[in-house]
């Protein structure tokens, strides 16, 4: 018999029709797509553990996961034949062994996101972009953010009510880039993430860009640690989990 070996999937899906990544009692999730098509194709029950768990509706251009397995498998039949098996939104990139002590979610050293804003009426922007009417002072917004890179609790932006032990988080990058008329996103790098985080901050910049809210008073809102403090919740769609990282570790043998 193989001694246990533990695999990395490199994946991507649209998440427009899940409850979000984990599994959970009442919807379908892409975790338990994932997993029904794994255990039919080893013929054992597997699990996977994700880098993340975005939510309902959120997307992922690139998420990592691993599973153990003792079954002998060929990496890339193995890719091949899982594409097969899933829906057409759920596209694996590529399977790769890796050392037994690396974990998809723990040994991440850094999460992206990205989130969508288009300006003018674009109906092909509207399912993976969130449309405003107004006009938005991005400048502003782009000087608000660099408060988030000079603190370290970001409770005023975690979802009421969440578990969380700890709402600390490192963030790297924080900021607003143009890619084409009208249209930009809101890159965030950190260590982790709360739940809810990028979207509430996401909605929070929005009412600086709007004139609602000044520079200062954004970081007065991270001071606060209040989520009634600052902005709503930004829809789901527009937003992407763009890159996970690791630490630079050989590929097992």
């Amino acid at each position: 018999m193989l001694k246990v070996q533990r695999f990395f999937i490199y994946l991507s899906y649209d998440g427009t029709r899940y409850h979000g990544w984990q599994v959970q009692p009442n919807g379908i999730t892409v975790q338990e797509e994932i997993e029904r098509a794994l255990s039919t194709l080893l013929r054992q029950k597997t699990e996977i553990v994700g880098a993340g768990r975005t939510d309902a509706g959120v997307h992922a251009r690139l998420m990592v996961a691993h599973f153990d397995t003792d079954v002998a498998i060929d990496e890339g039949q193995l890719t091949y034949k899982l594409n097969r098996f899933l829906p057409h939104d759920i596209a694996i990139k590529k399977i790769e062994k890796v050392d037994n002590e690396l974990h998809a979610r723990f040994s991440a050293t850094s999460r992206t996101y990205h989130y969508y804003v288009h300006t003018a009426k674009n109906p092909f922007a509207r399912a993976y972009s969130w449309e405003t009417s107004y006009p938005l002072d991005f400048p502003k917004m782009n000087l608000a953010a660099q408060a988030l890179l000079t603190t370290t609790d970001f409770a005023a932006f975690c979802k009421s009510g969440s578990d969380v032990k700890t709402t600390l988080c490192n963030v790297t990058k924080a900021c607003w880039n143009e890619i084409g008329e009208g249209r930009w996103y809101f890159e965030i790098s950190a260590n982790r993430f709360l739940r809810n985080m990028v979207r509430a901050v996401v909605g929070t910049l929005i009412e600086v860009g709007r004139g609602r809210m000044s520079v200062e008073e954004f970081a007065e809102v991270i001071k606060s640690g209040s989520r009634s403090n600052a902005g709503e919740s930004m829809p789901a769609n527009a937003l992407f989990l763009e890159d996970v990282k690791y630490p630079s570790t050989p590929r097992s043998t």
